[in-house]
């Protein structure tokens, strides 16, 4: 399968590509730069360019499933984050119900239903995800929500916990969420939406 990683180049969108690469799937990068493209290119890795400010419509030809990683960064306003993290996020999930993707994976955070409740830094992020993710749930795609917790770089554990319902406040390594990701590509479980913090479970039998 052809999954297009939207969000390429940040920290988890890396580790991703990395873990498909190596597996029966081809992923294929977004990228915004064309360092970044190059970058990828010298690696056997697809990269198409996209913005999530403007047209982004030719990067889902030909893809199978979208992993939307991407997101504004803890330094930009509210404005930058309801670009890129609510309206960005959801004009990918119309693409790719249009171009017929099979299943859409959204990277979301742990208590963006409760964004009201945020910090004023981290509401207008929190209320952004939110949207997204409930404009994904009335999509009509196969899709799986996944909300992390506190996002570490410490090194990848392969040992994490899942959660239906919203767990107490925890952490979970960049490495391990990427893990996770490549995981549910690979097992598509459908119209699910999942909490993540570091635990005791093996990735490869989260499923």
């Amino acid at each position: 399968m052809r999954i297009l990683v939207i969000g390429a180049n940040g920290q988890i969108g890396r580790i991703v590509v990395d873990k498909l690469k190596d597996s029966e799937h081809t992923p294929v990068a977004m990228v915004r730069k064309e360092d970044q493209a190059a970058a990828f290119k010298d690696e056997g890795v697809e990269a198409v360019f996209g913005d999530l400010e403007q047209d982004i419509s030719r990067a889902f030809d030909n893809i199978d499933t979208v992993v939307f990683t991407a997101g504004s960064g803890p330094h930009t306003g509210a404005d930058k984050t309801i670009l890129i993290d609510q309206e960005g996020a959801m004009e990918s999930i119309d693409l790719a119900r249009e171009n017929g993707v099979k299943h859409f994976v959204m990277v979301s955070g742990l208590g963006v239903e409760n964004a009201r409740q945020a910090g004023e830094k981290m509401r207008p992020y929190m209320h952004a995800k939110y949207r997204a993710d409930e404009h994904l749930k009335q999509s009509g795609l196969s899709y799986t929500i996944l909300r992390p917790g506190l996002l570490t770089n410490d090194p990848a554990t392969d040992k994490v916990e899942l959660f239906v319902n919203q767990p107490e406040p925890g952490e979970v390594t960049r490495a391990d969420v990427a893990s996770v990701l490549a995981e549910i590509v690979n097992q598509k479980p459908a119209d699910r939406v999942y909490y993540l913090l570091g635990g005791q479970t093996p990735v490869g039998e989260l499923f």
